[in-house]
C-alpha cells in the first residue's frame, strides 16, 4: 500500500514541477529584470553646464539615463535656439509656469522690455567718446574711420581713425562687460583704437553721422 501511495505522489510531482521554477513558464508574461545594485544617489535638484564663448545656437539636448536593469539609454530633444554663452544651461526637475505669474508682474516685465536702450559712457579721449549698451559699443567722433578688422589671442577689434594727433597711449579696463578693455595709441596720420572682448565674436560695424556703432554677434 505504501508503495502505491509513494508512486502516485512521485507521478503528481513530475506532472506539476517546472524545469526551473524561477523563470516564467510558457504563456506567462515575462517581466523585466532589475538591477540589485544600490541606488543611494542624491536627488536631482539643479545642475548647470557652461558653454564656450564661440557657442551661438543650441541644436539639441541629449540625456543619458540608467534604467531599472542598469542598461544605459538616451533621450533627445531638438531645440535650434540661439543662446548667450555667458549664461549657464540648467538641468532641473523644478520649474515655474508663466501662467502662474501675477498680472502686475507681466505688465512690469513688458514695460522693462520696451524701455529705451540706455548707453553708458565708459571711456573718453581727446577726439572720441565710448558708450556701451549690452553687446553694442558706440564711438562718438568726428574723425573718419579708415579701416577696421578682427584679431585673435586675445579676441579684439581694431579701428583706425584718420587724424594727425599727439595722443598719449590710453588704456581703460572694463568689468562686467563683453568689452573688457579699450586701448588707444597714436600713429603717423591716424590713431588706433583696440577693443578687447571677453570671448569669440563676429561683429557688424554701422557708420553713423556722429561716429560708428559696433554690434557683437
Amino acid at each position: 500500500m505504501k508503495r502505491v501511495v509513494l508512486s502516485t505522489f512521485l507521478l503528481m510531482l513530475s506532472l506539476e514541477a517546472r524545469e526551473n521554477p524561477f523563470f516564467p513558464s510558457e504563456g506567462e508574461k515575462d517581466l523585466p529584470y532589475t538591477s540589485n545594485s544600490s541606488a543611494n544617489l542624491p536627488e536631482l535638484k539643479r545642475a548647470s553646464l557652461s558653454l564656450p564663448s564661440h557657442a551661438r545656437v543650441i541644436k539639441k539636448v541629449t540625456v543619458e539615463y540608467e534604467s531599472l536593469d542598469a542598461s544605459l539609454e538616451t533621450k533627445e530633444i531638438e531645440l535650434n535656439h540661439s543662446v548667450d554663452w555667458h549664461l549657464p544651461i540648467f538641468i532641473s526637475q523644478s520649474f515655474s509656469q508663466d501662467e502662474a505669474e501675477p498680472k502686475t508682474k507681466k505688465v512690469i516685465k513688458e514695460v522693462v522690455e520696451k524701455k529705451k536702450d540706455v548707453y553708458k559712457k565708459i571711456a573718453s579721449i581727446q577726439h572720441a567718446k565710448f558708450f556701451v549698451f549690452k553687446n553694442h559699443l558706440k564711438i562718438i567722433t568726428e574723425d573718419k574711420l579708415i579701416r577696421n578688422f578682427l584679431l585673435a589671442q586675445p579676441h579684439r577689434i581694431v579701428l583706425d581713425f584718420k587724424r594727425e594727433s599727439s595722443l598719449k597711449t590710453y588704456i581703460k579696463n572694463m568689468q562686467n562687460s563683453v568689452f573688457t578693455k579699450i586701448r588707444v595709441g597714436n600713429h603717423d596720420g591716424y590713431y588706433r583704437v583696440v577693443i578687447e572682448l571677453d570671448g569669440y565674436y563676429r561683429y557688424k560695424l554701422h557708420n553713423q553721422a556722429d561716429g560708428c556703432l559696433i554690434t557683437l554677434q
